[in-house]
């Protein structure tokens, strides 16, 4: 369950002293070690980042009524996240990236649980290769977003892990287009079935105002056991107004292919000339008909329905992502059999809160 970050705060502290002593290594290393870059005019050669440290947070008051009744459990002031980020080039071309919740549980059969991704990544001549933890390329704006970003979700992106240990190689076909294949850790792993993979191929276009994020997926469930996903992830902006349709459907082979199973996210957003406002609507429709147990994030006899929207307001316009306050509400029926989902038959959510960024060090190579 994504949306509800885990707040033990000795578990916190253990994370955030652990988190302190690995960064006093790595500046300590990124400020000792000699400059790469090569140019016939040093005095002007390009800055290149060693070091990038960010973290950002959310908190928000939240209230989840289920008809008329307000379920206390998931209503008041929440922390909601906290995310350390760290990027930099080791080598020209050789990259890393680290993203850490410091507010999620750090547990003894899975250390990295609360590590989002943490990845090398080298480029050349159109080639990227990359290992490590990272997001799994299953497509769709919505599962590829920033979780700080979103307010409310769908059933596929709430019971869907995103992040798992594995191996990418992409190119770029031109210079809008990219291919990616993948394979990780399955993400339906769990205790005692750990050798399950998922195998991702994923085409990226970028055209003028019009974006995609196409992927075809196999995940294993079960040993020799796959699901599939195709996701057609679209995305159109024009000048203030942004809209995006998310198409995923999912099969095993002893099932009927189209639209048994399947999830539509469709999300608008206008940003107000001088960008301060920004209101935003969106719907999600998932449905699964069939009665295999292959998907484990919409279950059989789901058919749930969203809708909501709400309005973001940036207070510092010439840096946009450092405040963000907004206001949301969300209203779903239907029927999810996933109980332990917030968005249930006649569920209404609204959030209130405030998110920040704080760029917080940067070092350059000259």
């Amino acid at each position: 369950m994504q949306y509800q970050p885990e707040t033990n705060p000795n578990i916190l502290v253990r994370s955030t002293t652990m988190l302190m002593r690995i960064l006093t290594v790595i500046v300590t290393l990124a400020a000792t070690l000699p400059c790469f870059a090569v140019s016939a005019d040093e005095s002007v050669a390009p800055q290149t980042e060693l070091l990038n440290l960010h973290i950002r947070a959310r908190a928000d008051w939240q209230g989840d009524w289920n008809g008329s009744e307000m379920n206390d459990d998931h209503s008041g002031f929440k922390g909601k996240y906290l995310m350390l980020r760290l990027d930099g080039e080791i080598l020209p071309g050789l990259t890393y990236s680290w993203r850490q919740r410091l507010n999620k549980k750090i547990t003894d059969d899975n250390p990295f649980n609360a590590t989002d991704w943490m990845y090398v990544r080298y480029s050349v001549d159109g080639w990227h290769f990359s290992a490590g933890k990272e997001l799994v390329a299953l497509g769709g704006w919505e599962y590829d977003r920033n979780p700080v970003d979103l307010f409310c979700y769908s059933v596929f992106w709430q019971n869907t892990p995103s992040f798992e240990f594995g191996a990418t190689t992409s190119y770029d076909i031109t210079t809008r287009d990219n291919l990616m294949f993948q394979v990780t850790q399955s993400i339906w792993h769990q205790p005692g079935l750990s050798n399950i993979y998922c195998y991702n191929l994923m085409w990226t276009g970028n055209h003028g105002p019009v974006s995609t994020m196409w992927s075809a997926n196999l995940a294993e469930y079960s040993k020799g056991r796959f699901i599939s996903y195709i996701s057609l992830g679209n995305k159109l902006e024009m000048g203030p107004l942004r809209f995006e349709l998310d198409l995923m459907n999912r099969a095993t082979s002893h099932q009927s292919f189209l639209l048994r199973d399947c999830s539509v996210i469709g999300d608008v957003a206008y940003s107000t000339p001088g960008r301060r406002w920004r209101i935003h609507a969106k719907m999600t429709y998932d449905v699964n008909r069939t009665h295999s147990t292959a998907d484990l994030a919409v279950l059989p006899g789901t058919e749930l329905k969203m809708a909501g929207g709400g309005v973001e307001f940036f207070p510092i316009v010439k840096q946009r992502t450092s405040l963000r306050l907004h206001a949301t509400c969300y209203h779903s029926w239907g029927r999810n059999t996933e109980e332990s989902d917030i968005m249930q038959a006649r569920t209404t959510f609204l959030s209130v809160g405030v998110s920040w960024d704080m760029n917080l060090l940067r070092l350059h190579r000259k």
